[in-house]
């Protein structure tokens, strides 16, 4: 089921300042490469979604949002079930807006006046609700960035294995059986990993692992299966990486 309605700019029907959307949907979802004209800001109040640019991709949970200025090519897919919301932002409101594509934390105040938006009907906003729409601007202006997103790297042997890498995190080869697939030098690809993504390859292998794990996880998949086809050594080690770089355990973080 989707609910859509339109906000609209005082007095300029012809560009609505923002356009709100909330909706539920019950099985996975993928939208292939795409853009828009204005801003969009995405976001979950259940469920998982994933978003993807031709450099970085980000895992979106419940209460973060993803952030992509107008123009900006991109794809995604949700994980089963969802309840979402966006928030379709004219290109003349969004100079003073992040000018790159990046993950949010959300605050409630964010969330809900996007949710509230949904339900406006008309073509022009009240008093209340242009009042709202500005408060829904600085919220997302003040908006912290998560730093955990997944950039790719600009080499094409590099960006060969970190596709490969996404397609089967779960691949136990090491450093240097990938850099002979790819025909790079062992200490080339190292070095290139870093400059060009600003993490490690173990780190960035381990962050792409991370990412696949969410997604496992919010479609279901039990903690030790994760685990398991994700070549960790024991599921203790799984959960004690995901503990330290999310902050609380698998079952904590979905609970």
């Amino acid at each position: 089921m989707s609910e859509e309605r339109f906000a609209f700019a005082a007095g300029d029907a012809r560009d609505p300042i923002i356009v709100a959307i909330y909706e539920t949907q019950a099985e996975h979802r993928a939208l292939g490469l795409h853009s828009h004209p204005r801003g969009q800001l995405s976001g979950l109040r259940r469920g998982l979604l994933t978003i993807g640019t031709e450099t970085d991709t980000w895992v979106v949970p419940a209460e973060h949002a993803v952030w992509l200025p107008p123009h900006q090519p991109h794809h995604g897919y949700t994980h089963g079930a969802v309840e979402g919301w966006s928030c379709y932002i004219a290109e003349t409101a969004c100079a003073t807006l992040p000018e790159r594509p990046c993950i949010i934390k959300v605050s409630g105040l964010l969330r809900e006046a996007v949710i509230r938006a949904s339900g406006w009907q008309g073509w022009e906003l009240d008093e209340a609700q242009w009042r709202l729409a500005m408060v829904l601007l600085d919220e997302l202006r003040a908006s912290p960035i998560d730093p955990f997103t997944l950039p790719m790297p600009r080499d094409p042997r590099l960006l060969r294995i970190a596709r490969a890498l996404l397609d089967d995190p779960g691949d136990r080869r090491g450093m240097d059986a990938w850099a002979a697939w790819a025909g790079v030098s062992e200490r080339t690809l190292s070095r290139r990993f870093v400059a060009e993504t600003g993490h490690s390859y173990t780190a960035w292998r381990q962050r792409a692992r991370l990412m696949r794990a969410l997604e496992m996880l919010a479609e279901g998949a039990p903690v030790t299966t994760v685990a398991i086809d994700l070549g960790y050594d024991s599921v203790s080690a799984f959960i004690a990486v995901f503990k330290r770089t999310l902050g609380v355990t698998p079952t904590a973080y979905f609970g």
